[in-house]
């Protein structure tokens, strides 16, 4: 009955969100989906994006997120490139427009969390096989812009994600009292650890409502109304919430954990961020998508000159 997910005024508890992801990963079983077979995922930040992507991963298969303002070249490229035969969309929203055009046939699926759960059927005794999902079968696959500009795909392992999840809760004590907030866009590597490390310990995960991840404002208003805990920004964003914040500081007294990485820390922002609360960790972070997120870390401490990409995680 613990919440594990926040959208707007919605709560959902571990139990709701068991039964929907369930729910839908055996249609994705029925439909083929095992493991190593890629999975299209289209749909806004919401209850059903976590479903979509806790689904596909349940059934063996690996999730690939498309944003939903692709130009359709780019989404013809990276269906060819995964071999995609299976898409996942939100069936109250237009996403299914987006794969229109493509040149191989796919199975769509819809997803909707506001069927009432009572309604889905999910058998306790299912005589199906289990999936058996093997350390090196991939978990994701995302497509970044490339060096050229062309899209590059970087295909994630179970054995590597878990590797850096499992990292991050240890080194960081993560646990089941914390909030995380999801903001990070899914197409980008950062939004992995958000969409599955706070539902690996119990946590709640605070769910950014679509389009508004950039706006300083209504971040600062969710997490001093959510009581947040864990947070990520990209340096340029957390020097525009530095800015906006103001006297609500005292409203982040939940915040321990402040993460960021994609763009250079300048200390000055860093040095801001230290002077809120005492006791708020503020860390660094490096790496490519190739190497699972990150690959170095670094505390920032009071009064750095300079904040360096740290150590080995």
């Amino acid at each position: 009955d613990s919440v594990a997910l926040i959208f707007g005024a919605r709560r959902v508890s571990y139990a709701e969100f068991g039964i929907r992801v369930n729910e839908l990963a055996r249609r994705l079983r029925a439909a083929g989906v095992g493991p190593d077979v890629a999975v299209l995922v289209a749909i806004p930040r919401s209850v059903e994006l976590l479903v979509a992507v806790h689904a596909v991963v349940m059934a063996g298969g690996h999730y690939v997120p498309v944003d939903l303002d692709t130009p359709i070249d780019r989404v013809r490229y990276m269906a060819e490139v995964v071999g995609a035969g299976h898409a996942v969309v939100d069936a109250h929203d237009t996403a299914a427009e987006v794969f229109d055009g493509l040149d191989r046939p796919l199975t769509v699926l819809q997803v909707d969390a506001e069927t009432p759960v009572e309604s889905l059927t999910v058998a306790a005794d299912d005589d199906s096989a289990p999936v058996v999902v093997r350390p090196d079968d991939a978990a994701y696959t995302l497509f970044t812009s490339g060096s050229t500009g062309r899209p590059k795909g970087v295909t994630v392992s179970h054995r590597a994600i878990v590797n850096r999840l499992e990292w991050m809760r240890e080194w960081y004590s993560v646990k089941e009292s914390d909030v995380f907030l999801q903001k990070t866009p899914v197409t980008f590597d950062v939004s992995v650890w958000e969409l599955f490390l706070p539902l690996t310990v119990g946590a709640s995960l605070v769910v950014a409502e679509p389009d508004r991840h950039g706006d300083p404002g209504y971040l600062a208003e969710v997490m001093v109304g959510e009581r947040v805990s864990v947070v990520h920004f990209v340096p340029s964003m957390l020097a525009a919430f530095v800015d906006v914040l103001g006297d609500r500081v005292g409203g982040l007294s939940g915040l321990r954990l402040m993460f960021t990485s994609g763009e250079a820390l300048t200390a000055s922002v860093a040095q801001s961020v230290l002077g809120w609360l005492p006791e708020l960790g503020l860390h660094n972070l490096y790496g490519p998508t190739e190497a699972a997120v990150d690959v170095t870390a670094h505390r920032v401490c009071v009064g750095e000159t300079s904040v360096p990409i740290g150590v080995p995680v």
